[in-house]
């Protein structure tokens, strides 16, 4: 636009001092889209009027060709990167993988490629370029209480969470609800029921602990009264009053 705003404003001025023959005017028009219309090769790039070869991945431009010299190139520093032939005079900044942002590296970079990051352990990518290089993440969803993982959360998904059903509980980090104990089934009394996140808690039935206490009690009194009998034998106890 700007070389068509320059001819016209000479073709202006020349108007003014002479006029121009239509052929002139047609040479002038036709040098303007001319250089208007160069399309260069996908290995050049555009300087002025000229296609410039450009530099091949892991450098960049350090002076622009002419007539009588091709591009120079230079490699790119460390820190830095050029993943594709350039005709641009600075190479790219190498990503820094942050772990305020949840990441951590993977690829280290090299002059020709760029740092690749990934999620750290428990995040996963919430932001990722063309090339799946992960630029954000966040931690997993931890499931509540009363909720089971219904889906692990990956590297590029969130952890995925599930309500137990009735007569079912999770503390939250269980792949699945798990049944509640049956107190009955184990000969066992319920002491508290169950909740969507704890289980029920059992105890021994009044019967089992008469048995059990009875089981313990008597052969004890047995012994002792065995015991007590051997020792009036032997010590000759004395008789009770009114016993003949």
């Amino acid at each position: 636009m700007e070389l068509m705003k320059t001819a016209n404003m000479s073709y202006e001025k020349s108007w003014r001092r002479k006029p121009l023959n239509t052929v002139t005017f047609l040479i002038i028009m036709m040098n303007v889209f001319s250089v208007l219309s160069i399309t260069c090769h996908r290995a050049e790039y555009l300087i002025g009027y000229e296609c410039c070869p450009k530099c091949p991945p892991g450098s960049r431009v350090k002076t622009d060709c002419t007539e009588f010299r091709s591009t120079s190139c230079l490699p790119c520093i460390d820190g830095s990167f050029m993943d594709e032939p350039t005709g641009r005079k600075q190479c790219f900044p190498c990503t820094n993988c942050d772990s305020g942002f949840g990441l951590r590296m993977k690829t280290l970079c090299t002059t020709t490629s760029d740092t690749v990051c990934e999620p750290l352990d428990g995040f996963y990518c919430t932001d990722s370029a063309v090339d799946k290089n992960c630029i954000a993440a966040q931690k997993h969803t931890s499931c509540q209480p009363g909720q089971y993982i219904s889906h692990k959360g990956t590297a590029f998904a969130d952890t995925e969470c599930a309500y137990c059903s009735s007569d079912t509980f999770s503390d939250g980090t269980f792949p699945s609800c798990q049944s509640h104990t049956k107190c009955e089934s184990l000969n066992l009394q319920l002491i508290k029921a169950g909740t969507a996140s704890t289980d029920a808690q059992c105890g021994e039935t009044s019967s089992n602990t008469a048995v059990i206490v009875g089981a313990v009690v008597v052969p004890v009194v047995l012994v002792a009264m065995g015991g007590f009998a051997f020792y009036c034998i032997r010590k000759r106890c004395p008789q009770r009053s009114g016993t003949p």
